[in-house]
């Protein structure tokens, strides 16, 4: 059985992740999908927990992918869990020099391990979670760039944290 790990922060997960995810998942016998805690950015807007359940919700009729948490380097991650591959989704020419390096450096860790780069649909290549909250933020409709099963939560979580913020 070959097992692919999608690393990722998912804060929140987009359609744009999700596309990524359902297109591993045909290539792939087994797809986890691994929350990882991104030292990088140190203030989430969701919880590992919040993250993990809305991944859950929003892969629940993809039968063979499963949801984890990690706060580990990701080579060790996909060695203990026997995974042959790491699959990162790219949106433009800017993203591969990040994942690049990355990808040498787990294959540098991990010699078993292949970096798999699948391209954004045309549809999702500007579509980040960043862009999504800055927009929810500013009072615009994110319906259309979040999974359905999660849309209000991700409002509700979104709008909270802004209003935190301002105190």
């Amino acid at each position: 059985m070959k097992t692919a790990i999608c690393p990722g922060s998912f804060d929140p997960v987009t359609n744009g992740h999700l596309d990524i995810i359902r297109r591993s998942s045909k290539m792939f016998d087994r797809v986890i999908v691994v929350v990882a805690r991104n030292y990088n950015k140190p203030s989430s807007c969701f919880s590992d927990v919040q993250r993990v359940d809305f991944l859950k919700r929003s892969t629940a009729g993809i039968e063979n992918v499963e949801i984890d948490i990690s706060g580990g380097l990701t080579a060790e991650y996909a060695k203990r869990h026997d995974a042959v591959a790491i699959v990162k989704g790219l949106r433009a020419v800017s993203d591969f020099d990040t994942e690049f390096q990355q990808a040498l450096m787990n294959k540098k860790l991990n010699p078993e391990l292949e970096s798999v780069f699948i391209t954004a649909s045309a549809e999702y290549m500007f579509l980040s979670s960043s862009l999504v909250k800055q927009l929810c933020e500013l009072g615009g409709d994110i319906a259309e760039f979040v999974p359905r099963e999660i849309y209000e939560d991700v409002v509700k979580g979104i709008n909270n944290k802004a209003y935190e913020r301002r105190g």
